[in-house]
C-alpha cells in the first residue's frame, strides 16, 4: 500500500482527530471514507468492480448467478436417490 505525507493547520488536525475519536475510526479509516466520497463525487470508480463495469459501458449485459439454495435442493434431493435403504 502506498503512503503519502499530509499536513493540516492546527485547527483542522484537532477537528480531524475529534471526529475520529467520537466515530471510534482511526485516521486512515477516515482517509479511506474521504477519498472514497471524493471519487463518487467526481464519477470515478472506487474499486476494480466498478471500473470494469463502467468500462463495460451501459449495455453491458449483467448475468445473475443461480441461486444456492435452489443448487443445495436439487443435489440432497439427487444424494436421498443414491442412498441404499436401511436395514432394520
Amino acid at each position: 500500500m502506498r503512503g503519502k505525507r499530509v499536513q493540516f493547520d492546527d485547527e483542522t488536525w484537532a477537528a480531524v482527530d475529534l471526529l475520529a475519536k467520537d466515530r471510534m475510526m482511526d485516521f486512515q479509516e477516515l482517509a479511506d471514507e474521504a477519498f472514497r466520497d471524493l471519487l463518487k463525487k467526481h464519477n470515478r470508480p472506487t474499486s476494480l468492480k466498478e471500473a470494469l463495469r463502467k468500462s463495460a459501458g451501459e449495455s453491458a449485459k449483467v448475468m445473475p448467478f443461480k441461486k444456492a439454495k435452489a443448487a443445495s435442493k436439487a443435489a440432497s434431493k439427487a444424494a436421498k436417490k443414491k442412498r441404499p435403504k436401511r436395514r432394520r
